[in-house]
């Protein structure tokens, strides 16, 4: 019997992407208030065998989440505009990718660490614990900036209608409006709640470096981001599958409170296109001959 699968995805402009065994499937609400529903095969990286591996598979995932993500939101800008589109070359679509990277790197890991280095601090434990502080509210006030952006807070709406769908689903209720309305807008496998453990877990493998030099340390900032992604993903694995274990919940709570930013209440028609993408993905996959 094939292992359970666990629907998930991503608000994108004006609609929301969801990722199912070997499809994926994006809604996104036209102008005219129609929806427009683009369906398309997984690239084998994403569904093969290395996904599967403990510690790879975070990285993979990574990997998905930037190249996938972005294709999703150009196609859903495209879509919301009614322009016309345009294929992302490959190239230009690995030089956006590397552009987020490095921008996350910079704001999220190498700015503490100088910040760190002008208080002075000679215990490597309490570096590291000021470090990881000051990290954590440059993310915490950097998603609180974004809420400030009328758009921004549109996207926030969708991240809650999929959350509510796949909550709903999960729990086994009828894919229709009235029946998911009153689900969470909060989601244990989310992206916030998985970037939120990443930087928890980067203040002990950063520990473990220690105090070195500057240049050394910022070169250990971006070396173990592989490695601290990974294990932040398998925390988020374990986490999703004993949810109902209280330790587990509360070591993961944080995570859910922070997503009180980066979802909104969703209104009946963002729930409609949050459904439609879930609904059709689930239609083709179940269509398709068990591999």
């Amino acid at each position: 019997m094939a292992s359970r699968f666990y629907y998930g995805g991503q608000a994108v402009i004006e609609g929301v992407m969801m990722r199912g065994r070997e499809t994926l499937v994006t809604a996104v609400r036209r102008p005219d208030g129609g929806l427009v529903i683009d369906s398309q095969p997984l690239p084998k990286l994403y569904t093969g065998r290395i996904r599967q591996l403990p510690l790879i598979r975070g990285i993979v995932v990574l990997i998905e989440a930037l190249v996938l993500g972005i294709k999703t939101l150009f196609h859903s800008a495209n879509v919301s505009l009614e322009e016309e589109e345009e294929e992302i070359s490959g190239a230009l679509l690995w030089l956006i990718v590397a552009g987020s990277m490095v921008f996350a790197v910079a704001l999220f890991f190498i700015a503490p660490l100088f910040l760190t280095r002008l208080l002075n601090i000679s215990s490597s434990l309490l570096f590291n614990l000021i470090d990881g502080l000051i990290r954590s509210v440059i993310f915490i006030v950097y998603l609180w900036l974004m809420t400030l952006v009328p758009d921004i807070r549109r996207v926030f709406a969708y991240h809650g209608a999929e959350h509510k769908v796949v909550n709903a689903y999960e729990n086994g209720v009828p894919m229709e409006i009235e029946a998911v309305r009153g689900y969470n807008t909060a989601h244990v496998r989310c992206s916030t709640s998985f970037l939120f453990v990443v930087l928890i877990i980067s203040i002990f493998v950063f520990a473990l470096i220690g105090l070195r030099t500057t240049w050394q340390m910022v070169l250990s900032r971006i070396v173990l981001i592989p490695v601290i992604a990974a294990l932040g993903y398998e925390v988020i694995y374990f986490g999703s599958r004993h949810i109902n274990n209280g330790l587990v919940r509360a070591v993961l709570a944080p995570g859910l409170w922070l997503q009180a930013l980066t979802t909104r209440e969703p209104d009946d028609s963002q729930l409609e296109v949050a459904l439609a993408a879930l609904k059709k993905v689930i239609e083709i996959e179940e269509a398709q001959p068990p591999s």
